[in-house]
């Protein structure tokens, strides 16, 4: 392996950026700690890492990084020293939950940590005031709590999970403008007037949940829904 990385490590220490996908990478590459103080951009999707190491945390000139379908089941606590990641891609691994330390990546625009075994809500996002986007698509969490009210984000992907309950805190998201739901165990009554009116959300994706799309239409708050759904459609016509 590592005669096959080394042009990929020059070519980093000219350009800042690393693209080791799809080479059969099994370790974290020692061969990458020569770049600690230049690397913005690192690729190691679709290897079979297994994890990371705790001097992740060294790669402080890290802007993007990208560890797409690989064999991680954890994520070290000194990823939160990456003050200025700004996107993370953690998708198709084995992740059970993500980090408490998350909460220092002040500059983190977009997180997707879709098709995972997480289990709880990340609630430890509500801090980051730069963050755009967060797909926590496929996985299995059951609850929204309350602390979603924290989060600055303006989109959420919860598809295919197996969320029953959703906190109308979600109302006091200040920049939610999308929700998507499709495909969880969501009852009708989920979906409070304090949502439908008092929200951001200009859209709302909820086919697939515990009843009829027809019938969503009859709820105490549509209208103000619509209304928001209708003039940002004419926003961006």
């Amino acid at each position: 392996m590592g005669n096959s990385i080394k042009p990929h490590i020059e070519t980093a220490q000219k350009t800042g950026a690393c693209q080791l996908s799809k080479m059969g990478i099994s370790e974290f590459p020692p061969e990458l700690k020569r770049l600690t103080k230049n690397l913005r951009t690192l690729d190691l999707s679709e290897n079979k890492l297994a994890e990371l190491p705790n001097d992740i945390g060294s790669f402080t000139m890290l802007k993007n990084m990208s560890l797409n379908s690989n064999r991680l089941a954890a994520i070290p606590e000194t990823i939160g020293q990456l003050k200025k990641l700004e996107s993370l891609s953690l998708n198709s691994n084995r992740l059970l939950s993500l980090p408490q330390s998350f909460n220092q990546l002040n500059n983190l625009r977009s997180i997707t940590v879709n098709n995972n075994f997480l289990k709880e809500f990340p609630a430890q996002l509500g801090g980051l005031k730069n963050l755009d986007s967060l797909d926590l698509s496929h996985n299995k969490i059951t609850v929204v709590p309350d602390g979603v009210k924290h989060l600055n984000v303006v989109e959420i992907n919860l598809n295919e999970n197996q969320v029953s309950t959703l906190s109308e805190a979600i109302a006091e998201c200040p920049r939610l403008k999308v929700l998507r739901v499709e495909e969880n165990c969501l009852e009708l009554s989920a979906f409070t007037p304090r949502i439908l009116k008092n929200s951001q959300i200009s859209l709302l994706a909820i086919e697939g949940n515990l009843f009829e799309q027809k019938s969503f239409h009859n709820l105490d708050g549509y209208e103000q829904y619509m209304d928001r759904y209708t003039a940002t459609k004419k926003k961006f016509a």
